[in-house]
């Protein structure tokens, strides 16, 4: 179930951000899986290595962080195209916040 209220998140997030492309469901349902992967794996480790930063930014690195992540994904996923770090980092803001609803509303 959350797979598929990240891919709808996704595909919300690129239909009310013009900064992010999503070109197909097929292409919504592969990102959410590869942002996980890349997450858990690079986006930990980042994390840890740059506590010190985001502890003195109160936290603020961890949005520039989860940009970078999701620039990552898309560099990775055919059909899943972000426009500068920019883009990435109000899209990732935005993509936590949709996730977020679409998560209470269908729980």
């Amino acid at each position: 179930m959350h797979w598929f209220i990240s891919a709808a998140s996704l595909m919300i997030v690129a239909y009310l951000f013009p900064g992010i492309e999503v070109r197909g469901f097929g292409t919504a349902l592969i990102a959410p899986i590869v942002i996980g992967f890349v997450n858990a794996t690079i986006g930990l480790v980042i994390k840890i290595l740059t506590l010190p930063l985001t502890l003195l930014t109160f936290g603020v690195f961890w949005l520039v962080i989860n940009a970078l992540m999701l620039l990552l994904a898309s560099a990775l996923v055919p059909g899943f195209i972000i426009h500068g770090f920019w883009s990435a980092f109000f899209g990732a803001i935005v993509l936590s916040i949709v996730s977020t609803i679409l998560s209470s509303l269908l729980a």
